[in-house]
């Protein structure tokens, strides 16, 4: 929620504006950009609030809206659907949480092209957020977007909490859960999951280009310039890798719940 420092570390936002906030509803609406490789930026008109309850939880709904303060503009693709819900728990006995994320997205890319472009990308994201979230308790202080959260968190509604308990007191179903190995000392998770062999990696990229030629509807050259990007990029940081095993590779299930 710290729009601020979220420029730091995610650089695919170019620019993030406050337009409005409520002081009885407690939402807030801001204005964000982002960059998308090869294609036109994305322009985000999005409306949240934040409720806190008494267990150590925050739950956060975001959603598209339209604003007065942002016309559109023809140098920017307006997002014209976005819902994203968070829910944030602190882990017992641990110093530690647990964000489920529920989001879905309309960002006018081609259907099958943005399921492979998320399939691909999410994972390095995730590791971006871990290494940000770590990094955040050495901040200078608060932002003015959490300053303005905090002032604006409502309390969760009873009823519904007593709905969340009771959901929490029923089975979840984790028979594909696996736990992940420990990592070797030194290394992150983040690089472990992601180690591939070359031969993987090459065939990986071939699959990769053809796919999205073929989903690009004819449009082979944007096609394939983001898919040799996306090659080019995995290849050399593949190479990068110091300590990499040329055949190392580890694959964990997250469970879902």
């Amino acid at each position: 929620m710290d729009n601020e420092y979220r420029m730091e570390w995610d650089n695919t936002v170019i620019k993030h504006e406050q337009l409005q906030c409520d002081e009885n509803s407690g939402i807030e609406i801001g204005r964000t950009v982002k960059k998308f490789p090869l294609l036109t930026p994305r322009e985000y008109i999005l409306a949240w609030r934040v409720w806190a309850s008494d267990e150590n939880s925050f739950y956060c709904l975001v959603k598209e809206c339209e604003h007065s303060l942002a016309p559109r503009q023809r140098k920017f693709v307006r997002v014209r659907l976005l819902r994203s819900g968070w829910c944030i728990r602190k882990v017992p006995g641990r110093d530690a949480c647990e964000i489920t994320v529920l989001h879905h997205e309309d960002n006018g890319m081609n259907i099958e092209m943005a399921k492979l472009a998320f399939s691909k990308g999410i994972w390095n994201y995730i590791c971006k957020m871990n290494n940000a979230l770590r990094r955040y308790p050495q901040q200078r202080g608060p932002s003015i977007s959490i300053s303005t959260m905090r002032r604006l968190t409502k309390k969760f509604p009873q009823d519904l909490q007593s709905n969340v308990d009771e959901s929490n007191r029923s089975p979840v179903n984790t028979a594909a859960a696996v736990a992940p190995p420990t990592p070797s000392s030194g290394t992150s998770p983040c690089k472990q999951l992601g180690k591939k062999s070359s031969r993987e990696t090459i065939a990986s990229g071939l699959l990769l280009i053809g796919s999205i030629v073929c989903l690009s509807k004819g449009r082979s050259n944007l096609g394939a310039q983001l898919a040799m990007a996306f090659f080019l990029k995995k290849a050399f940081k593949q190479d990068k890798e110091p300590g990499s095993s040329p055949r190392g590779r580890t694959d964990a299930t997250v469970p879902m719940q």
